[in-house]
């Protein structure tokens, strides 16, 4: 074996023993194959892949840019809860009651004068009961009255009374809200319902049946109410109004962040659309504007200096027999007199194909180039366009360009 080679294959094996994660390039799979074929132990390193994947600079850019956007998200402002205080509130409440809805009266009962007349002596003996502290008779009493006339306001609110006297506020709002259904300007039904919604601690509720019903008919009753209930029910309000501004805000914050980061996402996705597009640009072929569809045959290696030399491939074979014949529709009469024999010119001063604006313009239509191609793969071709009268005078330009001077 050649010295050299075997040195050579000794500092490879070297280098095997001293970094094995070299066999794990695929060129070299054979020779791992071969080491275990031989029955030999290779260590872990030796199967894992550790070579690197080169990437480009856009999709390294890529990358980083799609990895921007979790990044700002993970960064946005984190606000707190907003968790509302505790609200001091004055006044004694009770516990609703329970108890099965009292008696009502039926509607559609037809009342007497009778009925009327008997309804009021019902009341009457409830009121001597409440007098005396007899609740649960006067209680009955009134019950038996409002049998009697269903249609009287007045005694649901009177019994609703009874039941604030008795602590039991939501039986009492059961009888001022049927109060209140027969005569909405019953200022005993608001004034009885104000003062069960106190008792439940309803301080705003309290607050407006208790101003309705000082408008319909004053008393003193009520305005002690009122300075009671009117406190908590401002207290609440303004509570109210303060944690709602602050949600507000939180929200208005939110939102704003929110703009803020479509708006980035949009300029982070304009500039990325616009390094694509500049890359794109960079990497067209050099030469005439979007360079020529599938290349002139033979291509145009190194650019022009000085011309194509011997001209384009195969070049025009006898000339152009006869020029174009007749004219061409819109172009020049008479056509190419005496064509281009032998082919193109050897020093082709492509400044002129460069420098005109026509030409340059025309390059970008796909009619045109496809006819160039044609052309230039086979100068037999030519004949065939001559009657496009977009193709043809460009062509005819060409050539004149090809000609050199005259």
């Amino acid at each position: 074996m050649d010295a050299t080679k075997l040195e050579e294959l000794k500092q490879f094996i070297e280098e095997c023993k001293s970094s094995p994660s070299i066999l794990t390039d695929p060129s070299l799979l054979f020779f791992r194959d071969y080491l275990e074929s031989l029955g030999a132990k290779l260590p872990a390193s030796a199967h894992k892949k550790s070579y690197v994947v080169e990437e480009s600079d856009e999709e390294m850019e890529e990358k980083e840019e799609s990895q921007v956007e979790p990044q700002v998200e993970e960064e946005e402002e984190e606000e707190e809860e907003i968790i509302e205080s505790d609200l001091e509130l004055e006044g004694d409440t009770v516990d609703p009651d329970n108890d099965p809805p009292q008696k009502m009266g039926d509607p559609s009962v037809e009342v007497t004068e009778e009925c009327r007349d008997a309804s009021q002596e019902a009341k009457a003996k409830a009121m001597e009961a409440l007098s005396q502290g007899k609740l649960e008779e006067a209680i009955e009493h009134l019950t038996e009255a409002i049998s009697l006339n269903p249609s009287s306001a007045i005694m649901y609110a009177t019994r609703a009374t009874v039941y604030i006297k008795m602590k039991k506020p939501n039986a009492a709002i059961r009888d001022a809200n049927a109060a209140l259904e027969i005569n909405s300007d019953s200022a005993k039904g608001y004034k009885s319902r104000g003062m069960a919604q106190a008792m439940l601690g309803q301080w705003e509720d309290a607050a407006k049946d208790l101003h309705l019903a000082s408008k319909l008919d004053y008393d003193e009753e009520i305005s002690a109410v009122l300075k009671k209930v009117e406190p908590n029910a401002h207290r609440i309000e303004e509570h109210r109004r303060k944690y709602e501004r602050l949600h507000k805000e939180r929200g208005d914050r939110k939102a704003e962040r929110e703009r803020q980061r479509r708006r980035a996402k949009a300029q982070a996705e304009y500039e990325k659309a616009k390094k694509q597009e500049q890359s794109s640009s960079s990497r067209k072929p050099g030469g005439m504007p979007g360079g020529f569809p599938g290349g002139m045959p033979g291509g145009m290696p190194g650019g022009f200096p000085g011309g194509m030399p011997g001209g384009m491939p195969g070049g025009f074979p006898g000339g152009m027999p006869g020029g174009f014949s007749g004219a061409m529709p819109g172009g020049m009469p008479g056509g190419f007199p005496g064509a281009m024999p032998g082919g193109m010119p050897g020093n082709v001063d492509f400044s002129k194909i460069l420098n005109d604006p026509e030409l340059m313009a025309a390059f970008s239509d796909p009619e045109i180039m496809a006819a160039l191609q044609d052309v230039m793969k086979n100068p037999a071709n030519l004949a065939k366009h001559q009657a496009n009268p977009k193709v043809a005078p460009i062509l005819a330009k060409m050539m004149g360009k090809f000609a050199g001077p005259q």
